[in-house]
């Protein structure tokens, strides 16, 4: 009987590298179907021993396999492979975002120019920074010029001038 368990314990072990390599190898669930049979036996076997031996099986194979899992999703984006299967998020430069209103006061009564038609709301260039701005009347045609007049909150409005 000795052999048996022996060969229990081997098909946990079986189990735990199934399991790791159902991570990093795309199997379709083969590699999860065959760990699950793989516990499913060793618990069986530790329940022909004894009873004890099987519940003790059951609770070492329910903390294993979610404990498996976490470890290899962790371990995943830090090996050469994760890093080439899994996407990086976007990278955003600081001061990408939206201004703070103190910054756009300093924007009052700068000349800049429309990237983008205003209709009445678009993109303009104060300083190289683009800023979202809301013409004072009406379209704005892109590459006219125009002078903030007025901030409120986050909200730029700008009048087109004739400067160049």
């Amino acid at each position: 009987m000795g052999w048996w368990l022996l060969f229990a314990v081997f098909l946990f072990v079986a189990c735990a590298a199934l399991i790791v390599a159902e991570v990093f190898i795309p199997s379709g669930g083969i590699l999860s179907i065959c760990a699950l049979a793989c516990v499913v036996g060793g618990v069986a076997i530790f329940f022909r021993f004894s009873t004890l031996a099987g519940w003790l099986g059951v609770v070492v194979a329910v903390l294993m396999v979610p404990m498996l899992l976490i470890g290899a999703y962790r371990l995943l984006p830090k090996t050469r492979f994760g890093q080439h299967v899994i996407l990086a998020g976007p990278v955003r430069e600081r001061g990408d975002a939206i201004p703070d209103g103190p910054e756009l006061i300093k924007l009052l009564g700068q000349v800049g120019e429309v990237l983008t038609p205003l209709r009445p709301v678009g993109m303009c260039r104060f300083d190289g920074r683009r800023v979202e701005c809301v013409a004072e009347t009406g379209y704005v045609q892109k590459g006219a010029t125009v002078k903030v007049i007025r901030v409120e909150g986050t909200q730029l409005t700008v009048r087109v001038t004739d400067e160049a």
